[in-house]
């Protein structure tokens, strides 16, 4: 398989067609060309698509509601388990991110751990986010976003704030991509006032790991091996080093900040001729405010990881096969030699970072084809870091043996000496993308005859196996309303929003509540 591929995103397009009227599309994706109607016909779909499908999620709400009070729930029975053991003192936890899957995961085991979970999160368009419901939450709150007037300090001030109020003694940063920075700001300040710790890196550490030009210098000085990558910061710089580069030696060039609408774009160079490459080159917006790096290409698997660091040691720790928007999750085997060999990689760099890193840590990586199935000398390419919590940490649902790991930077000792990692070997996914992308993103192109019923059949059977066999990221028959609340409350308000703005996006992810604009 190629290094990066175009995996079937939640996407719909809605298009006008001149001879039926508004026809709903969902073979294509809309980009930032599409039109302001197309858009809104789009996010119309959508809340159809959420009216049509209410009355048998309110449906299984119900019967999961009903299960949950006649039988005693596992959550109910380990946290009343906790509170029975001799010593054992509950803490007030904040966690921030708890509309996001892996945010409402983490605040799930805390609270089966006999903890206090306060929840917060932006809410962005006053879309309310589904951990507001959940039943491991005691109390929650919406977060101020940073802006342009003010900066982070309406973030931090209002962190601050909540933790004050609530007294809180432990946060657990579960922020996304776009408040990466001005969290490692708050844990400086938040530590520096209070006495509430943080599971998160401090600004310098967040800013090296969350540049990828940074990430892969700091990466190279601790002694580990790198791609080949360069800095670019003018479109006549990036030509120069694709015309010098290794004769047969392709690259795929990223934006160094957040730019949604050149995310996906894979393309590798250079191109046949210096022309084309030129060509392609003069389309991207490469400048000394928004520089881009050139990344050597490896054909190969990539994979990504979770971990959780606390002072320089590795306390829990996954692996995974990944994606470019990655919607399912299978924990690769502990003892594989692909888990291992990045268990290692993720300790050396833990431990380069000593006492004081602590955070949520995470790694994409590539593994070239030749070595995948090389158990005595893999080689790892690391292209991205994430210092934030990464969704596989859904892999870990069932067990509390995590938290441990969590209140050890309290001072409280962690059982065992080796990093936690998953027991179970639950697959999970998010019904409402493979609804659409295995069901009726396929039925409607066979329709249209851009796909066969042998297809189409593939796509069902994956469908069916999906819902029967994994597990939904969000759903938890103790605690089954956020899942109703994701696609029946937060969407729509989204969509609607959208519909009301004339807002683009061209893809969302369910896991991760992030709409990509276009």
């Amino acid at each position: 398989m190629a290094l990066h591929y175009r995996p079937k995103f939640l996407i719909w397009h809605s298009h006008v067609n001149t001879v039926t009227g508004a026809v709903l599309s969902i073979a294509t994706m809309l980009d930032g060309t599409s039109s302001v109607l197309a858009h809104r016909l789009q996010d119309a779909a959508l809340l159809i698509l959420s009216l049509i499908f209410l009355p048998f999620d309110t449906f299984i709400l119900f019967v999961s509601l009903f299960a949950r009070s006649v039988f005693s729930g596992v959550a109910e029975f380990k946290r009343h388990q906790a509170w029975q053991r001799s010593g054992f003192h509950p803490r007030r936890i904040l966690v921030t991110g708890v509309g996001m899957t892996k945010g409402l995961v983490l605040a799930r085991q805390f609270y089966e751990a006999g903890h206090y979970v306060i929840g917060a999160d932006f809410e962005p368009n006053g879309s309310l986010v589904c951990g507001r419901v959940s039943r491991s939450i005691k109390k929650f709150y919406p977060l101020r976003k940073p802006d342009v007037k003010s900066g982070s300090a309406p973030y931090v001030h209002s962190l601050l704030d909540i933790i004050t109020r609530e007294k809180i003694e432990l946060w657990v940063s579960c922020s996304g991509v776009a408040s990466a920075v001005e969290d490692g700001m708050a844990k400086e300040i938040i530590e520096g006032r209070t006495d509430c710790k943080a599971i998160q890196f401090d600004i310098e550490t967040t800013q090296t790991l969350h540049e990828k030009h940074t990430f892969i210098s700091h990466t190279q000085e601790i002694g580990l091996t790198i791609p080949d990558t360069q800095e670019v910061s003018s479109r006549a710089e990036a030509e120069k080093f694709l015309r010098d580069a290794p004769l047969g030696r392709k690259y795929i060039m990223k934006p160094i900040g957040v730019d949604d609408t050149a995310r996906a774009d894979m393309t590798l160079l250079p191109k046949a001729t210096p022309m084309e490459t030129s060509k392609h080159v003069a389309k991207l917006r490469i400048s000394r405010e928004m520089p881009w790096i050139t990344q050597q290409f490896i054909k190969g698997e990539e994979y990504c990881t979770h971990s959780l660091v606390v002072k320089g040691q590795v306390k829990a720790f996954v692996a995974c096969p990944s994606a470019e928007l990655l919607m399912h999750y299978v924990a690769l085997p502990a003892d594989s030699a692909l888990s291992r060999a990045m268990l290692d990689f993720t300790t050396k760099y833990a431990n380069a970072g000593g006492p004081g890193f602590t955070g949520h840590l995470s790694f994409d990586f590539m593994v070239s084809d030749e070595d995948v199935h090389n158990a005595k000398n893999i080689t790892l390419y690391p292209i991205e870091c994430n210092p934030r919590a990464h969704t596989a940490v859904a892999l870990f649902n069932g067990t509390t043996a995590m938290v441990d790991g969590y209140l050890s930077v309290l001072g409280e000792t962690s059982k065992g000496f080796g990093p936690v990692i998953p027991s179970r070997n639950d697959k999970y996914y998010w019904v409402g993308h493979d609804l659409v992308t295995r069901v009726i993103m396929p039925t409607l192109s066979v329709l249209t005859l851009q796909m066969s019923m042998r297809e189409l059949i593939r796509n069902y059977s994956t469908f069916v196996n999906h819902l029967l066999t994994w597990k939904d990221g969000t759903f938890d028959i103790w605690d089954p309303l956020p899942w109703w609340w994701l696609y029946h409350v937060y969407w729509p308000m989204q969509f609607l929003s959208c519909f009301r703005t004339g807002k683009k996006w061209s893809r969302i992810n369910v896991s991760t509540t992030k709409m990509f604009e276009c």
